[in-house]
């Protein structure tokens, strides 16, 4: 007797961009950070500060946690190689967005988006400044 097994091929939601969502501040502030190119820890603790004009401030292990949590989602990944070598310190690590990430923060502005047009249709921002 011969038995086989008859499978389906079932998508992986976990691959879906939506599956991801709603991002946390943190993760987002990070993808933000980094989609105008690389970037090391500190200067993306740099961007997200100066870039919020000092309303979201994150300490290096809420960095490092996060980046942890992306690098293990596959948004973003850690460069081989300093886009610089010869002007770096050897010891930065380098981080740029991936496929992946680009499209799950384009999920996340989409799904953002919708939350700031229902506000505005209720008119919860007459009046308020940004």
């Amino acid at each position: 007797c011969v038995w086989s097994i008859v499978t389906t091929h079932i998508p992986m939601d976990r691959f879906r961009p939506e599956t991801f969502l709603p991002l946390t501040p943190v993760a987002f502030e990070i993808l933000l950070a980094l989609a105008d190119g690389e970037r090391h820890g500190y200067s993306i603790l740099q961007e997200v500060e100066h870039r919020s004009g000092g309303n979201v401030s994150l300490h290096a292990g809420t960095l490092y946690r996060a980046l942890a949590r992306l690098l293990e989602s596959q948004l973003i990944e850690e460069l081989r190689e300093s886009p610089d070598p010869k002007s770096d310190d050897e010891r930065r690590r380098y981080y740029r967005l991936t496929k992946r990430g680009i499209a799950v923060a384009q999920s996340e502005i989409v799904r953002l988006e919708g939350q700031l047009g229902a506000a505005r249709t209720r008119r919860l921002l007459k009046g308020v400044r940004p």
